[in-house]
């Protein structure tokens, strides 16, 4: 075997060693998720010291929903694993790439519009993986999390977005993908340098623009309506010196139930972003629910024997928690470390790609002759760059479960951990958290602490 392996060529090498370094993450992977499942499956009674945050009707459809996902995760995770192995295994990328040459080639252009040649590669590429994603997202949407009461989408309102995404991914990605290998080409010994600087301001432009002007695409943002609810935000911010210019609210609601909260902006340009799942006063689950009461109410006896209905989402001094904690990252420096973190590692990635570009083997490898600038960009950052992803993608889990202690210290030191802690756990009941977690699967996986290591750190409630 020893001897096969030093008879294969230099790009031979190369090709198995990336073949075998992805079936090795995919079934670590698989390994974690297998040993959370077990906990799905063997942990069917509330264990003692959660008897008082959560009740046995909710801790079983936690667990079930949680094992409904971990079965998915795995069928699909072993479908994209096999796609791509199949992919490079039978030359997939050399053959899209000869047929968008095919494509320009139907508008009078040649192999020597490699930009062009590029931009319908990408095209290609992506419409592949709209159409074979696509009946695994249908699948997750509408069997899955309408089974466990999630999903508010019909069809055609899922169809309608899923073009509408794809239409706005394709407006962004191709004139930044032309700019980027067009800086790339004329840019000389230092091209990295003018790359990086490119893709920085990109992502700082699109971070400005995306709640402004590319998500209200998909969803209703309304400012919060005046009242006290955000009058104690602004106070708030205020009182850390955030400075808040709006508060809106996003028809989460008509896609799912799942809630969240999001500030966004620079510099002095700061807005709040929440889901009118997470306001118990907002959410229009709440509002069927007060309307299904009222019709049950005319019948007494009826009404006697089904339980009320559970309001989804928080009071206002919850919400009031929950974005000390959010406002907590900004205060502790967190989403600025996290720019810092991205940002020298996007150029570490660039000087390391105008270090590689050349090696002609490396495109040998994966069945190119020639050496088109997107598909180094491609062979570089997926393939060979996987195990130094891998390596940063965990240690930036473990950083983030640190700041997320961090943040809710802040809460608390804000007087706030009474209402953190209560909204801890309505959240994680209305999003079927599951709250018993195997401790590897979780150290790998998990960017938020798990429920009771944050409900420990809160020293408790201080009042029930």
């Amino acid at each position: 075997m020893l001897q096969t392996i030093a008879e294969l060529s230099i790009e031979e090498k190369i090709f198995y060693a990336v073949l075998v370094f992805s079936w090795t993450v995919y079934l670590w992977e698989a390994y974690l998720a297998h040993r959370q499942r077990r906990i799905y499956r063997s942990t069917t009674h509330v264990p003692v010291e959660l008897g008082k945050i959560m009740d046995t009707e909710t801790f079983e459809k936690s667990r079930l929903y949680q094992l409904d996902k971990s079965n998915f995760s795995f069928w699909s995770g072993l479908y994209s694993e096999t796609e791509g192995t199949l992919i490079l295994l039978f030359g997939g990328i050399p053959f899209l790439w000869r047929m968008s040459g095919a494509v320009i080639a139907q508008f009078g252009l040649g192999p020597q519009y490699e930009i062009s040649q590029s931009l319908a590669f990408l095209m290609l590429a992506t419409l592949f993986s709209a159409f074979t994603g696509l009946p695994w997202s249908i699948y997750n949407t509408f069997v899955i999390e309408e089974k466990h009461g999630f999903n508010q989408q019909t069809l055609g309102f899922f169809l309608k977005d899923a073009v509408k995404k794809f239409v706005v991914t394709q407006c962004i990605l191709l004139p930044v993908t032309s700019l980027l290998l067009y800086i790339i080409k004329i840019g000389g010994d230092y091209f990295f340098i003018y790359a990086w600087l490119f893709t920085l301001a990109v992502s700082l432009v699109l971070v400005t623009i995306y709640a402004d002007y590319i998500a209200p695409l998909f969803d209703k943002f309304t400012p919060l309506p005046e009242g006290e609810l955000k009058e104690e935000i602004e106070s708030m911010a205020k009182s850390i010196s955030f400075p808040l210019t709006k508060v809106y609210v996003v028809e989460g609601s008509k896609r799912s139930s799942h809630s969240n909260a999001y500030f966004y902006g620079f510099f002095k340009n700061k807005r709040i972003v929440l889901f009118d799942t997470l306001l118990e006063d907002y959410s229009p689950l709440n509002k069927a629910g007060e309307a299904e009461s009222e019709q049950g109410e005319e019948n007494e006896s009826e009404s006697k024997s089904k339980p009320k209905n559970k309001k989804q989402g928080c009071n206002n001094r919850e919400v009031l928690a929950v974005l000390g904690h959010e406002l907590g990252h900004w205060k502790l420096g967190h989403t600025v470390k996290n720019i810092v973190i991205s940002q020298m590692n996007s150029f570490l990635c660039f000087f390391l790609f105008a270090a590689l570009i050349g090696r002609k083997e490396l495109f040998l490898a994966f069945g190119f002759d020639d050496q088109p600038t997107l598909i180094g960009l491609m062979i570089i950052f997926q393939f060979i760059f996987s195990p130094y992803n891998e390596l940063l993608s965990f240690c930036l889990t473990v950083l983030s479960r640190r700041f997320e202690f961090q943040a809710d210290a802040f809460a608390l030191g804000m007087g706030r951990a009474s209402e953190l802690y209560s909204a801890l756990i309505k959240l994680n009941k209305d999003n079927l958290g599951f709250p018993v977690a195997d401790w590897l699967f979780s150290t790998w996986h998990y960017s938020h602490p798990p429920l009771l290591e944050r409900l420990r750190a809160l020293g408790g409630p201080k009042q029930d």
